[in-house]
């Protein structure tokens, strides 16, 4: 048993119980960041604070919710935003939050494939970033049905559809997810559970490991430098503070961060109180009708990218010996951009790892692919009529091509390059 002495404090009485010094040192004071960064490397700590909003404001809100078919739209648009003091406050932080957050995503996602922080020993924080999008987009989803509102209710309709094109058991599969022959009450609880119970217990743990598994390779910085952290730890600690090429996480890498997020949250606030309307669909505003189909469903903002992928194959395949219905190659396409961004550390056959404006070819891949997935965004929320149509076919195209296709070929002909030029 470890020997209990007399306190000094209470931080000291914490340390001989609970160890939290050694604690403090191992997860911030002896963790050991790059100097070479720029304001793109807060956007985990931005992440952090978004879903720490979107879990307390959640909270508020479930106290209030009724997941009943009968009751959920009421509860949210009269009983939260009318009669709960500050319900409106809680329901547009939510809702901003749910929104924001994916474009912070985007931009930690497209800042880790443009500084090459997927490779070289980094792939499971690739993976577990990526496996959190994936668990982020279904909770965003299941999130969007609980108002139940028109586009709630037509959304649901359309993306448990979806797993009917599962082969053999797409039919019982649809019936199990709805937990009816429809989409009903059954479903909208089912939904409730996965969104405030399920899945964000799932996310805490991914994020837990996704913190872990950067302690290992450690932080990339923007100049791609192969660090020796730990020499580079016992210069800082031994007073060559300004000769070292790392600082610690605390207090000088987020003491940076918390100049970073008060700048957000001057932005977040503004949305929430100016400009929330962007977080929510009018159409929502009109209770679920199942009678009554929209003129045009679509999603999110930050799923009509992969939504357009999902229609943009219009027509059927005709191999002579087979048919292909357009219904099965989109669903195939979607298939694909769900898990493509996963094989990123592998589509890439390039050791190199530098960032994008050093490795030539591979720059222009990259903003031909932000371009392209600006482009799936813009045309997923379009109808898919006449030249629309044909746009979203060719960009979707255009979006396979590039990852599957053309990656592994620059990226192939720039790892020759590198052994030749070691070679000499």
């Amino acid at each position: 048993m470890a020997h209990i002495r007399k306190a000094e404090g209470f931080v000291d009485w914490l340390d001989q119980r609970l160890a939290v010094k050694k604690l403090m040192n191992v997860l911030m004071i002896e963790y050991w960041i790059p100097k070479q960064i720029n304001f793109l490397w807060a956007m985990g700590v931005i992440l952090t604070v978004l879903f720490t909003i979107l879990f307390v404001t959640g909270l508020l809100l479930v106290m209030y919710y009724k997941p009943d078919t009968a009751l959920a739209f009421d509860s949210v648009n009269k009983t939260i935003m009318q009669e709960v003091e500050y319900g409106w406050l809680w329901r547009h932080m939510h809702g901003v939050a749910a929104s924001v957050i994916f474009l912070i995503i985007y931009i930690h996602m497209l800042t880790g494939i443009y500084y090459g922080s997927y490779k070289r020993g980094r792939e499971m924080i690739w993976l577990s970033g990526m496996l959190l999008f994936v668990v982020f987009s279904a909770e965003a989803f299941s999130g969007y049905m609980l108002p139940w509102g028109q586009m709630s209710y037509w959304a649901a309709q359309v993306i448990t559809n979806l797993f009917g094109g599962v082969p053999f058991i797409g039919d019982a599969l649809v019936v199990w997810i709805r937990g009816d022959y429809a989409v009903s009450d059954p479903t909208l609880t089912r939904f409730f559970m996965l969104h405030v119970c399920l899945l964000p217990i799932v996310i805490i743990m991914i994020i837990v490991f996704h913190f872990y598994s950067l302690r290992i390779p450690h932080v990339n910085n923007e100049i791609a430098e192969e660090l020796d952290f730990d020499i580079e730890a016992e210069k800082y600690k031994n007073g060559d503070t300004k000769g070292s090429k790392v600082i610690p996480f605390w207090p000088a890498f987020l003491s940076k961060d918390f100049m970073y997020i008060s700048l957000f949250m001057i932005f977040f606030f503004y949305l929430v109180s100016f400009k929330f309307s962007f977080a929510m669909d009018p159409i929502n505003f009109d209770p679920a009708d199942s009678l009554k189909t929209p003129a045009h469903i679509y999603p999110e903002w930050y799923f009509l990218w992969s939504y357009e992928v999902l229609r943009g194959f219009f027509f059927d395949i005709n191999l002579g010996f087979v048919k292909i219905p357009a219904f099965d190659i989109g669903l195939t396409a979607f298939g694909i951009a769900q898990i493509i961004f996963f094989l990123l550390p592998w589509l890439d056959r390039s050791e190199v790892v530098k960032p994008a404006h050093a490795r030539g070819k591979f720059f222009i891949w990259f903003w031909v692919l932000l371009l392209d997935l600006i482009v799936l965004t813009v045309y997923g929320k379009l109808p898919p009529t006449g030249v629309n149509a044909w746009v979203g076919f060719v960009s979707s195209i255009v979006f396979l091509l590039l990852l599957l296709v053309i990656l592994p070929l620059i990226t192939k002909a720039e790892q020759k390059e590198f052994e030749q030029g070691g070679a000499k």
